[in-house]
């Protein structure tokens, strides 16, 4: 499906705690297009202030509505945070590219996420229940209240693995500290998306197990469509623009 303009409702939206808000869209058509990885461009009002839209990883799509888990940092989130249940919200999308869908052969897939950073992770769970492989998701946040229930990652059979820097919820310290907790194979495949010095140090660990993977990358946007470049990274292919190009690059081409 190529990049649509939707008129979207919203189904339900709320904080799921002090610092995340979930937010339901029915979206139908886009709920079927949409793949792991991928994002959306949403008009937060329906005037000129803020002027550009703010891009969002689908959390999920299922039942004809995608899920949206955002943290309001900005005037632009925080503005969407106050939308209710039955508003329109224009929507641009599917956009980016999605993950890769490891191969039959891979014998564990590992997710690091770090924050906000797994709203990405958990429509990719969904895509990965039937896949032979073992599961497993490591994540990070600064406390408590910077994480959130893993239930329905269990549900989808991933083993999961927390780490907060106060020792609020899991083991104390850094995702970095949960490395241990897997036995890495060259059949292992890693996929990361969080803070920068998060999936440096997952690709200084991939580079020291030998093993491959994928990082899906956050950066300030406008367009989503590529054209004004105000995104772009370094990668060993030149600058690429996190909208277009990614969000999701081979974790072997990114430049920390």
């Amino acid at each position: 499906m190529k990049t649509v303009q939707h008129a979207t409702r919203i189904v339900s939206h709320g904080p799921l705690n002090k610092t995340y808000y979930h937010l339901v869209l029915k979206a139908p058509l886009l709920a079927r297009a949409v793949r792991p990885g991928q994002f959306v461009q949403i008009k937060v009002n329906d005037g000129l202030e803020p002027l550009f839209r703010r891009p969002f990883s689908v959390f999920r799509a299922q039942k004809g509505c995608i899920e949206i888990f955002y943290e309001p940092v900005g005037k632009g989130t925080r503005i969407l945070a106050s939308r209710k249940k039955g508003e329109i919200l224009d929507v641009l999308g599917p956009l980016g590219r999605p993950f890769t869908m490891p191969a039959q052969n891979v014998k564990q897939i590992v997710l690091v996420a770090g924050g906000v950073g797994v709203a990405p992770f958990m429509m990719f769970s969904d895509g990965l229940k039937k896949h032979p492989a073992e599961k497993v998701l490591l994540y990070g946040g600064r406390t408590k209240a910077h994480t959130f229930s893993l239930a329905a990652f269990k549900k989808n059979g991933v083993k999961c693995f927390a780490a907060t820097e106060d020792g609020s919820v899991g083991v104390q310290g850094r995702v970095s500290a949960l490395f241990h907790k897997i036995r890495i194979s060259p059949m292992t495949r890693v996929y990361t998306c969080g803070p920068k010095p998060m999936m440096a140090a997952v690709q200084k660990f991939a580079r020291e197990k030998g093993i491959g993977g994928e990082a899906s990358m956050e950066e300030v946007m406008a367009c989503g469509l590529g054209a004004c470049l105000g995104c772009s990274i370094p990668t060993t292919r030149g600058y690429q623009t996190v909208c277009h190009d990614g969000p999701v690059f081979g974790l072997d081409e990114l430049i920390f």
